[in-house]
């Protein structure tokens, strides 16, 4: 057994712990990071956020040019399925690659090998060859990141009952594709293989989708969906989930009760939602805190109830996210070398990459209302907008909320063509505690999409210019 002695072990190399490692290294500590996937970049980067962005990007591109006939692009064209998903799979590999660059230039050991925490301040490793390490260190990060919520009744195969992963990579165009959960990665992907000419349903347990959105754009959300060919069952359960050689078959009742019903597809997709992943660390063991969600309790320095053991990312409280998972790192290891540091959890914000993209940051109208705020709403259509009339994506519209009195911006939402790119502004501005007028009175380039969150600010003053 060969021993090592570090400032800081890192168990595991997505969003949150390679970004952590490597600000860690920069602030003058020896760290290793243990990753047993043997690719870095956790589910995100490997079968998760990049991928799904790459598939999405190309069926995008393919369905532009299949109906592209009012810019003047005609002919029939086809896809080459397995180009496109090569293709994916090198944007990976080109990006798991360049991490393990950066781990070098940063002086981060890499460590392949599943770890374990034998006691405070020493993790195990068992490496692929079987070897055993023992790593001394003065502080333990746990960053192992987040699973697939498993469905009751639905076996996960990866063969006819997929998750995420298995619909990144299927072997054909299926024909019909059931999705079970209206959430994120659901519609996301629903979507990639819609745009490549499966039939696509949605079925959703609670009354509408996304329900983390806004409910105005929720509700424009779904219209749009439904517009472009994917069909939803809302308020209906899933009881269960079969296979037969070539099939899925799903059988479903609504919640509110009734006559059971079974639908037939050549894939179903369980999209549910994500659950810490902590199993084999020896956390409980150790009497490491976990709340009733299954995450890591830790206080404001990212410590738990453990001296010397702390926990970032999809492990512990907050939105499962690997750009809140990157704050977290960033932040928990700056407080470690004695910094003032923090991750600002209401001001993250949330994208959906589907057609048109959907973005969010702080808080809906539900959310203020509930609170008791009085607040004032701006909103601007992109059918009004120059930039989206000359491209042709007029879909959606930016909305803002503002207080009331004080008119500092509470959220902004936006549904339309490159809505995770715009939001960005939105969250800057929130962060410096800006009003709508502050907004409003930015100069916004001309003619450009952004022009409509400038729009939405000034209707919230009540004197928008082009509507």
């Amino acid at each position: 057994m060969t021993e090592i002695i570090y400032d800081l072990v890192v168990i595991g190399g997505g969003p949150a712990g390679y970004v952590a490692a490597i600000r860690a290294s920069q602030l003058g500590f020896k760290v290793a990071c243990v990753e047993k996937r043997g690719t870095l970049g956790g589910t995100c980067l490997n079968v998760g956020c990049i991928p799904s962005k790459a598939l999405l990007h190309s069926t995008e591109l393919f369905e532009e040019a299949s109906h592209g006939e009012k810019h003047g692009i005609v002919g029939k064209i086809s896809i080459d399925l397995q180009k496109l998903l090569a293709r994916k799979d090198e944007v990976v590999k080109d990006l798991t690659k360049g991490i393990e660059g950066l781990f070098k230039k940063n002086k981060v050991d890499y460590i392949i090998g599943s770890a374990m925490i034998a006691a405070v301040g020493k993790v195990g490793v068992t490496t692929p060859d079987s070897k055993s390490l023992l790593l001394n260190t003065k502080r333990i990060l746990v960053a192992t990141g987040s699973e697939v919520t498993p469905l009751p009744n639905a076996e996960i195969d990866e063969k006819r009952i997929v998750s995420s992963t298995g619909a990144l990579s299927l072997p054909e165009v299926p024909k019909k594709i059931i999705v079970i959960g209206a959430g994120v990665i659901g519609l996301e992907l629903g979507s990639v293989w819609r745009r490549l000419g499966a039939e696509v349903t949605v079925i959703e347990f609670l009354d509408r989708i996304t329900p983390a959105l806004d409910a105005e754009v929720a509700k424009t959300f779904q219209k749009i969906l439904e517009k472009q060919g994917i069909a939803f069952k809302l308020a209906t359960k899933v009881t269960g989930v079969k296979t037969s050689a070539k099939e899925a078959i799903v059988t479903i009742e609504p919640v509110a009760g009734g006559e059971p019903q079974e639908l037939k597809a050549d894939y179903a997709l369980v999209a549910i939602g994500r659950c810490p992943y902590t199993q084999g660390l020896g956390l409980k063991e150790l009497g490491v805190e976990f709340d009733k969600a299954g995450r890591i309790v830790t206080n404001n320095h990212f410590e738990s109830n453990i001296a010397g053991i702390f926990a970032i990312g999809d492990v512990i409280a907050g939105p499962m996210l690997a750009h809140k998972a990157e704050e977290d790192g960033v932040a928990a290891v700056e407080i470690m070398a004695g910094q003032k540091s923090h991750a600002n959890y209401n001001l993250v914000p949330s994208v959906i990459y589907t057609n048109p993209e959907v973005a969010a940051v702080g808080k809906t109208e539900e959310q203020l209302k509930a609170e008791g705020v009085n607040y004032k709403v701006g909103k601007f259509p992109f059918l009004a907008n120059s930039r989206a009339r000359a491209t042709g994506n007029t879909d959606g519209f930016v909305k803002i909320l503002a207080d009331s009195l004080t008119d500092e911006v509470y959220g902004v939402h936006i549904i339309g063509a490159h809505a995770g790119t715009m939001i960005a502004e939105a969250a800057i501005a929130m962060e410096f505690r800006a009003s709508s007028e502050d907004i409003a009175r930015t100069c916004h380039s001309h003619p450009d999409l952004n022009e409509a969150v400038k729009e939405a600010a000034l209707n919230v003053l009540g004197r928008a210019i082009h509507i």
